[in-house]
């Protein structure tokens, strides 16, 4: 995993969120980014761009890395005084370098089959340069080629991030096309290079820069659809991108209205549906709470695009600050403002689109898939919701849960409107054969999608806990519903207290107290009744309206404590 670890969610992890985290010196973190050196820290320039956007020094175009690898999110000045000190490490220590094998196993002859031609971006750990094929069905076509010179790989993450890079471009090359194409991999003894399309259009934060962050809705939507597009696919893949930010988005040819090609895979990692990702990758601005707080998966990527669709639709940042490290805290803390005049000509669907993307909670924020489906973009003509790969991961709670929780879930499935089983159907229209959800009607769904990249994620594998799966499309709304998210709705008690007159008239018997307990997970030392009494109606036994709300959002049993 490039260096990650497993690390299970905190409980409640957005609130009393301290000032100055204690964080020591030997956080164990990616430092490095795919080039292994430490990104340099900065503080933004006086000088603004228009819309307020710094670009990092000397960003490569064409496709190019520009890769930042940042601190834990304290304004703490023990932690900047730490950074500094990582900052002025030397690159070229012996005892870094010492020892790594930097042979990719990639052809040797660039040079013989490319003519290189100008240089048309350089970053801080490699530069792009165009070339022209010279033999073969691409003879005298032009690419884009990025060089990573190999005496800047100073560590045995930044060799393993280019390997998995090039691996994932490899993998999902051809398979959407929002996405850069990967033509070809080589290494001599100094470098590796690696050839893709070149895009002539300039990157996305550029056309921001030159409109003056003034884009129609109808633009910022077809911009935010293909951005969707990409991530949704990569998802469904297992890649998480984790550096989404206008800079990593190309446009294929010159022109406002040209496709987006999403690009700069080397902070990407692969990550199966119940896994979680602990390494602090990212740029500043565009970097999910959840990441600050190391622990994370796909939904990361989703708030990242919620930032880009903020920018798109009313020209300003949502979280601003004079440094990364207040920055960080905004993020972590700060509610985005609808406030500014730009957004009095927006929808009110695309405001409520950018909040559901820029919730804080993971759990309640909308996954790729799910802001395809939402109102403000899914009437698009172009717009085709995909498989949601989170829809695995609350199948596999499903199987876990009790008889009492899977009733429970039937009665609140039962009190949603049309407008809130449009995700599901699409979903259920995906996994199902004969009007059923089996394990081997969402195997063979995925399968018609799979890349190799799927297979390194492992999310085939994954489908071993649905074996026995057979739901029909009242079942499957019960087990894929996502409570967290209508948990944000204003209409939650509504729905509740609607689905618990249900639960009582179908599905509410006497409770042994006994049984409750080890739903619950509790074990022999815990005072059980002053625990679940508020779960259990004293007149009769059942379960109290209290009761059934707790229910819903899962109970922590010894085998899906993971999936809360």
């Amino acid at each position: 995993m490039g260096g990650c670890a497993s690390k299970p969610p905190r409980s409640n992890p957005y609130s009393d969120l301290p000032e100055q985290p204690n964080t020591p010196e030997h956080d164990h973190h990616r430092e490095s980014s795919a080039t292994g050196k430490s990104s340099p820290f900065y503080s933004l320039s006086p000088i603004q761009s228009l819309l307020g956007i710094v670009k990092s020094p000397a960003r490569p175009s064409g496709g190019g890395n520009t890769n930042t690898v940042f601190p834990p999110p304290s304004p703490a000045k023990h932690i900047m005084a730490v950074l500094m000190r990582r900052r002025r490490r030397k690159d070229d220590d012996p005892e870094v370098v010492a020892g790594l094998d930097k042979r990719f196993g990639l052809k040797k002859r660039f040079k013989e089959e490319y003519e290189v031609g100008d240089e048309v971006g350089r970053g801080h750990f490699g530069y792009t340069v165009s070339a022209t094929c010279k033999s073969g069905d691409h003879a005298g076509e032009k690419v884009a080629v990025k060089v990573i010179p190999k005496d800047k790989m100073t560590s045995a993450i930044a060799v393993e991030d280019v390997r998995r890079e090039v691996r994932i471009l490899r993998d999902l090359s051809g398979h959407d096309d929002n996405l850069i194409r990967f033509y070809d991999a080589f290494e001599d003894n100094d470098h590796v290079y690696m050839v893709m399309e070149l895009c002539e259009g300039g990157e996305l934060l550029d056309l921001m820069l030159s409109r003056g962050g003034k884009f129609t809705e109808d633009e910022s939507k077809n911009m935010t659809i293909q951005i969707l597009n990409v991530v949704a696919f990569c998802h469904l893949q297992g890649v998480v991108h984790r550096d989404l930010k206008p800079e990593n988005f190309l446009l294929k040819s010159k022109g406002d209205d040209s496709r987006l090609k999403a690009i700069d895979f080397g902070l990407s990692d692969f990550v199966k549906p119940d896994e979680k990702l602990n390494d602090i990758v990212g740029s500043a601005y565009y970097v999910a709470p959840e990441v600050l707080l190391r622990s994370y998966d796909t939904e990361a990527d989703v708030w990242s695009i919620g930032v880009i669709s903020y920018i798109l639709l009313c020209g300003s940042r949502p979280f601003w600050a004079r440094t990364e490290s207040g920055i960080f805290r905004a993020v972590l803390k700060t509610v985005p403002s609808f406030a500014e005049t730009a957004w009095a000509s927006r929808s009110p669907l695309a405001k409520d689109f950018v909040k559901c993307l820029l919730t804080k909670d993971p759990r309640k924020r909308l996954t790729a898939a799910q802001a395809l489906s939402h109102p403000w973009i899914r009437d698009h003509n172009t717009v085709e919701v995909p498989i949601d790969i989170r829809v695995l991961r609350t199948l596999k709670a499903y199987t876990l849960a009790s008889p009492l929780r899977k009733a429970a879930l039937k009665a609140l499935s039962s009190t949603l409107t049309t407008e809130d089983l449009f995700y599901l159907k699409k979903q259920f229209m995906h996994l199902a054969t004969s009007e059923r959800v089996t394990h081997r009607s969402i195997k063979t769904a995925l399968l018609k999608h799979a890349t190799n990249a799927m297979k390194e994620s492992r999310i085939i594998d994954y489908l071993n806990w649905l074996t026995a799966l057979a739901l029909d499309f009242d079942d499957f709304c019960a087990a894929a519903i996502n409570v967290h998210q209508l948990e944000a709705l204003d209409r939650w008690e509504q729905l509740t207290q609607s689905a618990y007159e249900i639960f009582e008239n179908d599905g509410n018997k006497a409770i042994i107290i006994e049984e409750l307990a080890s739903e619950l997970g509790l074990g022999p030392s815990v005072p059980l009744h002053v625990v679940v009494s508020e779960w259990i109606r004293h007149s009769d036994g059942k379960l109290s309206y209290l009761g059934f709300v707790k229910l819903l959002h899962g109970v922590s049993t010894r085998n899906n404590r993971r999936l809360r």
